[in-house]
């Protein structure tokens, strides 16, 4: 269903082939049958796959023409007649990995655009893409299948590992990534971190002195800043998610897998565990440390050290449910009118 014109549908696939992809059961009457693509609910005809995993979409569900769909056991039962499933506890997941097999990252076509200007002391695999416009600096490393986009910079002695992408008109400098790191458009990472020595003397620039080191399986989103490390390394540990619009600040750490939505701040030298969760344009303080599984509800303000496993919300930010006592509270005391006694 996805529009050709930008989009290259890599199908069809058997159902069997699907399911042993996923790991899911099949319920199907002739696993060899073909699927051509997959497709939501609502559109999905008797050639796509499509996948159940909100209760919301029972409704459509129910009513699918879908020839196929994923779906957790505990809805299976609720299909329509006709429809083949792939039976999986993890319905999304499976249609992440079906939906990549349809329609897979593109691979890198070989070769530097003629319009590129990349230094001679630059270390280019001869698998990596190389667009019009892209500048690579000396002593640059650019890894096998990766591709540097239009009018992107890689600056001196910048390392991008293989498998990777550097988008339109990003801009990087002083900074080693690993393997799969995918930089979209526009971002700009390694640049100064915000450092002064600030007095009536006048604010006196402190010298950024550390890199940007970025694990394997990033992603960063368009137009996100990542300041490099005044002495110490900014680090951005393997498997995290970073959404577009992100500003990360001098030697802030993050551990791996963590998920930064858009529009959130994290103020320099703050440290995040391990799988943490900030949402969208939630503000952390400087020098705190988060500890891992920590999750932060969206447009929270975060300004003291936060204990592993816990989910804040509000600003200042609190333990979620202290919060909603506190909402709910107010609300009573708002609704009681003047003059009546005290419940």
């Amino acid at each position: 269903m996805a529009d050709s014109r930008f989009f290259r549908n890599e199908g069809p696939f058997s159902l069997q082939h699907l399911a042993d992809a996923v790991g899911a059961e099949l319920r199907a009457a002739d696993g060899q049958r073909m699927v051509a693509d997959v497709a939501p609910l609502s559109t999905a005809g008797a050639e796509h796959i499509s996948f159940l995993d909100n209760r919301n979409y029972i409704p459509q569900f129910v009513s699918s023409v879908a020839g196929a769909c994923i779906v957790h056991p505990d809805l299976a039962a609720q299909a329509p007649a006709g429809m083949d499933l792939l039976v999986t506890t993890e319905p999304y997941r499976a249609y992440a990995i079906i939906a990549a097999l349809f329609y897979p990252r593109l691979a890198a076509v070989p070769g530097i655009h003629p319009r590129a200007v990349v230094d001679p002391t630059a270390v280019i695999d001869p698998t990596a893409q190389i667009d019009a416009g892209a500048v690579i600096g000396a002593r640059a490393e650019i890894g096998a299948g990766t591709v540097v986009g239009p009018n992107a910079v890689i600056g001196e002695g910048v390392v991008i590992g293989p498998a990777g992408s550097v988008g339109a008109n990003a801009s990087v400098s002083h900074t080693v990534a690993g393997s799969k790191v995918h930089i979209y458009p526009g971002c700009r990472i390694g640049q100064d971190g915000f450092g002064f020595a600030m007095g009536p003397k006048g604010h006196l620039k402190v010298p950024q002195l550390g890199r940007v080191m970025i694990g394997d399986d990033v992603e960063i989103g368009a137009n996100t800043t990542i300041d490099r490390g005044a002495g110490p390394d900014t680090v951005i540990g393997s498997g995290c998610r970073i959404d577009n619009l992100v500003q990360i600040g001098h030697n802030v750490e993050l551990g791996m897998g963590c998920v930064v939505v858009s529009q959130v701040g994290i103020s320099g030298s703050t440290r995040l565990g391990r799988f943490v969760v900030l949402g969208g344009q939630a503000g952390v303080a400087g020098h705190l440390t988060l500890g891992d599984g920590v999750q932060v509800a969206a447009q929270s303000g975060i300004m003291r050290d936060i204990d592993p496993g816990t989910t804040v919300m509000g600003y200042p930010a609190k333990p979620i449910k202290e919060f909603w006592r506190e909402i709910a509270a107010l609300g009573k005391l708002v609704a009681r009118k003047p003059g009546a006694p005290k419940a």
